[in-house]
């Protein structure tokens, strides 16, 4: 029987190709026939070995391999959040770093079709620092608010895979990659419409999605909270409560549904954007201030709110709006005169602020019942809940009445968000504006004094859904390729 003497060399190499570790030379004598089988089988692993390298080569150069790889991949996730607006007011923390509440609050979460935040989250092994853009402009990302949010998100994270795209990363990774953050708001930032609780929001809830998070949106709530106390309650559609909660840790301060938005589909709100001017006092400053200096906001917190959040909680189960309409504006009303008690006082609301209560006051007075509600936030901003459409037509003419738009301007501009209401209130253009009547309620001695300019625009909304994704990756605001703004 014919033997061969054949030579094997065994060498064993870095998993990314790097230098040789060691090698040994082993000549064995073995029959011709041995010999064959044997160099057959070390030809076809070593094809199989050269097409597996080559396949997961490729597919790194293609879509960027996994968490620690030197690949060039971007992983993106856009969400929209709506705002949402108190009618129980938030006004005062017992704990200022976690942002725990000295009372329960209740907000209704507004159409994001017209009211929204609107943010993407990127990561990839190629950024060397954490950053985010808010409305086109980079901000820094070191205030405990940000930071606070970005560590409890890192220290829930789990395994990401992207099977289709070939990425994994590993839930140890995500303290070591950093993350790029786009924001967009299509509301006044800081006016007073509850836009940090709308973007705290949307960050939460894009990197929950982005890190695989599993906790469901109410313990999620307690993350968005401390960001921006409101945050919380934009986590969820339709009529909201915040419990203040009582442990130390916050663990029991969060945000749950009272109701979804299709239950009280006859609401219809009007908000006159008085001022889109940044407010002279934030409401974080405000709250402090208030917190310390304050005795009214102590008899609220302990008496007053605790008898009022059943009661509202009633009337919306109810949809008993007569109860509705004078709860929110009795709190309205106890919230700013809470910011005047405090020391120095804090003026929010302004001339125009105060004619709207008027036209609102007046109007539920002649008939006898509420036909209106109005609510204002820390700014003049008026936010004006109709019992139903009928009623929003009326309150929509008598706003047109007194705060006629500029002519230069033109209506498509002063009437924002749902602007059929305008086509069913009979006004296609200036001129109609120029000849609504006078309402009814307006005494005969009184001249029709008219305030053009006081009111920069106003948006027509409802009640809305909560937080979504969006599938669409045109609406993203960051580029896919590079994880900068567009």
């Amino acid at each position: 029987m014919p033997f061969l003497c054949l030579p094997l060399v065994f060498k064993i190499q870095t998993s990314a190709g790097g230098p040789l570790l060691w090698f040994f030379h082993l000549s064995l004598t073995l029959p011709l026939s041995h010999c064959c089988r044997i160099l057959f089988l070390s030809l076809l692993f070593s094809l199989l070995l050269f097409f597996f390298r080559e396949r997961r080569t490729n597919s790194f150069e293609k879509f960027g391999g996994m968490a620690g790889d030197c690949g060039k991949w971007v992983v993106m996730v856009t969400a929209q959040t709506p705002m949402n607006m108190s009618v129980i007011k938030y006004w005062g923390k017992r704990d200022e770093t976690l942002i725990l509440p000295v009372n329960d609050s209740i907000s209704i979460t507004l159409d994001p079709d017209h009211l929204c935040t609107t943010t993407t989250v990127a990561v990839s092994p190629t950024f060397d620092r954490d950053r985010m853009w808010l409305n086109g402009k980079e901000i820094s990302l070191s205030g405990g608010r940000y930071q606070n949010c970005l560590r409890e998100i890192r220290s829930r994270a789990t395994d990401v895979e992207d099977d289709e795209n070939g990425i994994k990363i590993a839930e140890k990774d995500w303290e070591k990659l950093h993350l790029h953050i786009a924001s967009y708001n299509n509301f006044p930032t800081a006016a007073g419409l509850a836009s940090s609780a709308a973007g705290f929001a949307c960050l939460v809830f894009a990197l929950a999605k982005l890190m695989n998070l599993k906790e469901d949106r109410s313990k999620l709530s307690t993350i968005a909270r401390q960001g921006s106390g409101s945050a919380c309650r934009s986590l969820h559609g339709g009529f909201v409560k915040w419990i203040m909660g009582k442990d130390e840790d916050g663990k029991d301060s969060l945000a749950v549904q009272l109701a979804d938005e299709e239950h009280w589909d006859d609401l219809v709100i009007i908000i006159a954007v008085v001022s889109s001017r940044q407010k002279e006092t934030s409401s974080s400053t405000g709250m402090r201030e208030t917190v310390e200096t304050s005795l009214l906001l102590k008899h609220r917190a302990k008496e007053v709110v605790p008898k009022r959040i059943p009661q509202m909680e009633e009337a919306i189960k109810n949809r008993d709006f007569a109860s509705f309409a004078q709860l929110t504006c009795a709190e309205s009303n106890q919230f700013h005169a809470v910011c005047l008690d405090t020391s120095p006082p804090i003026f929010y609301m302004n001339d125009t602020s105060r004619r709207i209560i008027s036209i609102v006051e007046n109007w539920n007075r002649y008939e006898g019942t509420p036909q209106v509600a109005y609510t204002f936030d820390a700014g003049p901003n008026a936010v004006l809940f109709a019992r139903n459409r009928k009623t929003a037509i009326l309150l929509l003419q008598r706003l047109l009445f007194y705060f006629p738009p500029d002519s230069f301007f033109g209506l498509n501009s002063y009437i924002v968000g749902d602007k059929s209401i305008l086509k069913d209130a009979g006004i296609e253009g200036i001129k109609d504006v120029e000849g609504l009547p006078p309402p009814p309620e307006m005494k005969d001695s009184i001249p029709s004094q008219k305030y053009m300019g006081d009111v920069s625009y106003f948006i027509c909304t409802r009640p809305g859904r909560g937080p979504v994704l969006l599938s669409d990756k045109t609406q993203a605001l960051l580029n896919p390729q590079t994880g900068l703004p567009k």
